[in-house]
């Protein structure tokens, strides 16, 4: 994630804030121009010259505190473009209801932000129903006993995540019942978009489709019996040698799926440590492959060595430094070589069409 400052005082202030503690001037962000500027407290619109020298104003749902992005008064619509791809959202009546939705759209709008560095395509259904993304955010109360079995997933284009993934007690129950490594609400949104992107990148193009196969397997095996007998006879034995994590192991969708959350994961780590400055020179005894500089946007960065050589380095040294707060590792995984193919395939595609 790029660093952001207020433009009134220069304060440093995070994605999310929308107001400055330094000097109570509101903050917005631009999606189009990627930029956070500070807005005069005592108005609702506002002509901003740094960015287009027409008129702002608050997305929407600024007003229940879970958004601080800026929509132009021109504009046809009143929600900022991550707002505009929810097409439900819970009972905001309810007061845990708002909390779990608030922690949501937090997670959300950063998933929009890196889609946006990535120049891929963000469109909401209402604007094109049958290629646009949209997101369902629900609760398992809202339902009758025969619809229970809904779960957070993704099917032609509607991502479904279920509010009480935001609730962190009941996620780490899960997280233990399913015996993962990992799960927050903002790799639940890259996984699932990683499907999308499938359908939008993949599955219509006969060469990146040949492509796929040839790193990933063949996706026209019966997906249902894949997780059937995933489930049932769990992973094989040395899944760590070919895939991400266990899931990946179910399916070459689920391989995709999994594998895309993890560039994500990788590029907005290295975003936010070029945006800081890291570098790391380990005082060791000789040499050592932990040493890294990471003075690059990898989003502008087209080889994917570099990638890989800045930031596995950097993921071992947050790790290190997780353990030394007593910390679970935040990033528990280890990166084959198969792995690696695999992220470049994602890497190269990306490149391409950008």
């Amino acid at each position: 994630m790029k660093l952001f400052q207020c433009t009134n005082c220069n304060n440093t202030v995070v994605f999310e804030n929308n107001i400055c503690v330094s000097c109570g001037h509101y903050l917005g962000f631009s999606s189009y121009y990627n930029q956070m500027v500070a807005l005069d407290p005592n108005s609702i619109q506002w002509n901003i010259p740094a960015l287009d020298g027409n008129d702002y104003t608050y997305c929407s749902n600024n007003q229940h505190g879970t958004c601080n992005w800026l929509v132009p008064v021109r504009h046809s619509s009143n929600f900022c473009l991550a707002c505009s791809l929810n097409r439900t959202i819970p009972d905001l009546s309810n007061e845990e209801n708002l909390k779990r939705w608030k922690r949501i759209e937090f997670a959300k709008h950063r998933l929009v932000y890196q889609l946006l560095r990535l120049r891929l395509p963000v469109i909401s259904k209402t604007i094109n129903s049958e290629n646009g993304l949209c997101f369902d955010f629900l609760s398992k109360e809202d339902f009758d006993s025969a619809d229970k079995d809904i779960k957070t997933g993704h099917a032609n284009g509607v991502v479904t995540i279920l509010i009480s993934e935001a609730d962190a007690v009941i996620r780490e129950k899960v997280k233990q019942e399913m015996e993962e490594r990992y799960r927050t609400l903002l790799g639940h949104f890259r996984h699932e978009v990683g499907h999308y992107y499938w359908d939008r990148l993949v599955r219509f193009d006969n060469a990146v489709l040949d492509g796929f196969r040839n790193v990933f397997g063949d996706e026209s095996t019966s997906y249902p019996d894949a997780l059937s007998k995933h489930y049932f006879n769990g992973p094989m034995g040395n899944w760590q040698d070919f895939y991400i994590s266990k899931y990946a192991s179910s399916h070459p969708w689920e391989d995709w799926a999994e594998t895309w959350s993890h560039y994500l994961h990788l590029m907005d780590a290295l975003e936010t440590a070029f945006n800081f400055g890291l570098r790391t020179a380990p005082k060791l005894n000789k040499e050592s492959e932990l040493e890294m500089k990471a003075n690059f946007d990898p989003y502008q960065e087209k080889n994917f060595g570099v990638i890989l050589e800045t930031g596995i380095p950097l993921l071992y040294t947050m790790n290190s430094m997780n353990r030394s707060m007593g910390e679970d590792d935040p990033y528990p995984f280890v990166i084959s070589d198969p792995v690696k193919i695999k992220l470049e395939f994602i890497h190269n595609l990306l490149n391409r069409r950008g």
